[in-house]
Parts: C-alpha cells; structure tokens; sequence
C-alpha cells in the first residue's frame, strides 16, 4: 500500500529500507493513508456523527439537517440508519455517491499526504487520544472462532451487512467512523505521538456540532514516529511477551474492535466482492483492501466503556410475563419484583448473587433477577430471551440505546418496555474476547451517543 523509507546513501540501500519497513506493515495490517480534508470549509458544518447514533430520534438528524444548509458537509456522504430500508433509500444512496464524486472533482477534499492523524477529542470532562490509520482487511475475520489479528469483539448479524454494503458498493470514498483498541498499558504506540505535536501539522482544530465537544488532529508523517508506533505495536504481539501477559499460545489478538463493527465488516464483504469480481487475491492491491479506522488505546483514562440497554417497541402489556417464563426456561428460574423506583431498586437488589436487569414499562418500574444465569454478561441473559421474543411476537422491534434518560423515555411508552444493563469492566476487555470470543452483541458502547466518532477524514476506495 506503501512505504515509508529513509534517504540512505545508494538506490540499493533505499530499496532495502523500503522492503524492510513494508515488510513490517504487512506483519501487523496496519499502514499510513492518504487523508482527505475539506479545504476552506466550515469544519463544525462538515462534521457529523455517526451514522448508527440517535436511530429512535428523528429530530437529533432534523436539527443536523438545520445546522448544515447547503454547505458541504459528511452529512451528505452517508445514511443515518434512521433512514435505512425506508422507501427512498435507493435515492438518498445515489445523491450520497453523486456529492462524494463532486467533493473530489471540485476540490472540496483536498489530500494532506501520506501519514497518520492523530486525533485529539475532548467531551463531556473527558479527553482520549488516536490515531487515524488503515487497516488491511485481509488480517480480518469477524466469524465465530477467529484468530485473525484483528478481530470482532461482538457478534456479527450477517443481516445487518447488505443494507451497509448497498451504500459502499458503488462509494468511491469512506469516512470512518470505526474506532478499534489495543490493549497497550505501557502507552507505547499513540501517546508518545502526543508528545512531540509542536514539531507536527495541525489539521483541524473545532467544535463539534450537537454537544459533541472539540477536536484537534494532526497530520503524522515523520518517518521516526511512523517507525516508532510500528515498533511498538510489534511487541505487543512478541511471541514470548503476549504468552507472559495473557497466559495462552494462542495467535495474538492485536486489533479489536471497539465501536463500527457491522461497518468494518461491511468494508470486508465490499473487499470480497471486488476480489471476487476482478478475479484479484489476497495478495492483490486495491485500495478497497484496507479500510480507514481510529486507533485508541483501550487503557486511555478517556475511554469509558458504557452499557447500551435495550428498549423493545410494540411488545403489549404481556411482555414481561413472556420474558420471565423464557428466562426460566433458558436459565432454571426467574423472578420478577416491582418497586416504586429505580433508587429503591437499586438499594433492594444490590449485592445480589447472579443477574439483576432493571426495566422499565407504562406500569413503573421493575426487575427480572435471574440467580444462576446460564450466560456471564446480564446482557447475554437478556438478549438469549429478547431475540426469541422479538422473532415471536408481530409488529415488535428493538431498538440499541446508550442514554439511560432515553430508556425512561421511550420504555414507558404504551405497548413498549427498556432494560438498563450495568457496564463493563474495560480492564478486562481484551482476555474475555481471548478466551471467550465475540461478546454478546451490543454489549458496550465507548461512551454516550454525543461522544461517538464523528465523520471527519476521507479516503480514497476507488482505483
């Protein structure tokens, strides 16, 4: 994809350095890109969150709609899932396709060379750090059981990819709104970045929209620093170092997803189809083959691991007796109390052995208390029963929600219910995806709605 060399003395000696540092990447299946930016733009305009935020909340994307107007903006080169299967999708894809191909030919996007971002977003009292690279989709497998250097940390709904991949396929650029971990505890790969940026490009620095807080990027092309993140993110996957620290001989586990997955493996269905269609390999270029991500550091003292709940939409009044006999069914009891509110829940039920999942309906407030669940996440008890309830029962939907305000909100509604989940140890994310694979999907969210990645960088897809 490319190569970042040092002048030497020879032709023989450049070429040897170029070899040797490609070499590298291809090991780990991660390189620099060419970043796009719009040039002379209204950034807070251009900016916009990502796609799969806010889906239960038309009038989050109605004011967005107010904020842009007319100006150029990400907005106008994706779909919020709000949208997705709606009759006019097949039109909004097309004037997706139509203003990526006009932001390139009449220089909205202009291309900042050959590098690494590091990026720089601060919200809601919190600060994280990453840095925007490429990842070759070839070192990535989301099925059960992969040992793929980069991996799912959910489960894939296969069913969730085509809709995605209707809005890729013809796409000639992506934006990334995918964030993707490495368990670094010495902060070895992105923060010694951060320590040398009055010698590096500023590319942006502004406010984003819809209490989105600010970002700054920078544009990292200096060999020493290029050659730094890849030498530490070589020994993080050192044959004798990751036994040590994980106790296992098992292929290391380098990249994990953290937020984006159905996107990233939507970029990986895109890239299989244009193999498959140009009769390439996986040995084959194209620039399809890697895909635009943020890397962050899952131990960077800005990432909070949130819990997304549930809310489930046209369910009727019997819904919790349903839930209750299944989760019985599947885990040898189930109780259901009631309180007056979620405080005395929380004082009642705190401490307790085995699963306690708060909900929420038009009758108040409840919890189901599951005392030796068959799953270890309270969100694998729960969506074991949710799925079969949503298959089983005409009309209802579920919706993925990250504010707990929101659950209390949409979950009282007539004929609708919400679940509050607790959240993940963040700590312990890496071993549990070691050993025990994809997490329940939806398990966690890297921070609420308004902190998600929002659409900034541009690159390239086509040949």
């Amino acid at each position: 994809m490319m190569a970042v060399v040092e002048l030497v003395c020879t032709p023989e000696g450049q070429k040897y350095k170029e070899e040797t540092m490609n070499k590298k990447f291809e090991k780990l299946g991660f390189y620099p890109a060419d970043i796009l930016l719009p040039k002379g733009q209204d950034m807070n305009k251009w900016a916009v969150v990502a796609c799969d935020q806010f889906t239960s909340q038309p009038d989050y994307w109605n004011e967005t709609e107010k904020i842009v107007g007319d100006a150029p903006s990400t907005l106008r080169i994706m779909l919020p899932e709000l949208y997705l299967d709606k009759p006019d999708e097949a039109e909004r894809i097309a004037s997706i396709n139509a203003h990526m191909k006009e932001y390139v030919e009449k220089g909205v996007l202009e291309n900042k060379g050959e590098g690494f971002a590091y990026v720089v977003r601060s919200v809601d009292g919190k600060t994280r750090k990453g840095l925007i690279v490429a990842l070759d989709l070839e070192n990535y497998d989301y099925t059960k059981g992969s040992t793929t250097l980069i991996r799912a940390t959910e489960g894939t709904i296969v069913e969730r990819i085509p809709p995605r991949l209707r809005i890729r396929k013809d796409a000639p650029l992506e934006m990334p709104h995918i964030l993707v971990l490495i368990d670094d505890p010495e902060r070895t790969v992105i923060e010694p970045i951060g320590e040398r940026l009055d010698k590096t490009e500023k590319l942006y620095d502004f406010d984003l929209m819809q209490k989105g807080g600010h970002i700054k990027g920078y544009l990292v092309n200096d060999e020493g620093q290029i050659k730094g993140a890849i030498d530490a993110l070589t020994a993080l996957i050192d044959k004798d170092a990751y036994a040590k620290k994980y106790n296992t001989d098992q292929a290391p586990l380098l990249f994990a997803m953290g937020d984006g997955n159905h996107s990233f493996a939507t970029a990986k269905a895109n890239w299989e189809r244009i193999k498959a269609e140009k009769g390439l390999t996986a040995k084959d270029e194209h620039p399809a083959r890697y895909c635009l991500v943020e890397l962050e550091n899952v131990h960077d003292d800005g990432i909070v691991f949130e819990p997304i709940h549930r809310v489930i939409f046209n369910v009727g009044d019997k819904a919790v007796e349903w839930i209750s006999n299944k989760l019985t069914e599947q885990n040898g009891s189930c109780e259901v109390r009631n309180f007056n509110s979620m405080d005395e829940l929380h004082k009642a039920m705190d401490g307790k052995a085995g699963h306690v999942i708060p909900f929420v309906n038009g009758k108040g407030v409840g919890c189901f208390y599951v005392e030796h669940p068959a799953a270890q996440l309270e969100v694998g008890t729960l969506q074991n029963a949710l799925d079969i309830l949503i298959k089983e029962t005409a009309g209802a939907t579920i919706d993925y929600i990250h504010g707990a305000d929101v659950v209390m909100d949409l979950g009282t509604k007539e004929g609708n219910m919400g679940f509050l989940l607790p959240p993940m140890d963040k700590s312990a994310f890496f071993r549990t995806v070691i050993f025990d694979g994809a997490l329940p999907r939806k398990t966690f969210s890297m921070g609420e709605a308004n902190e998600k990645r929002y659409y900034l960088e541009c690159r390239s897809i086509s040949d």
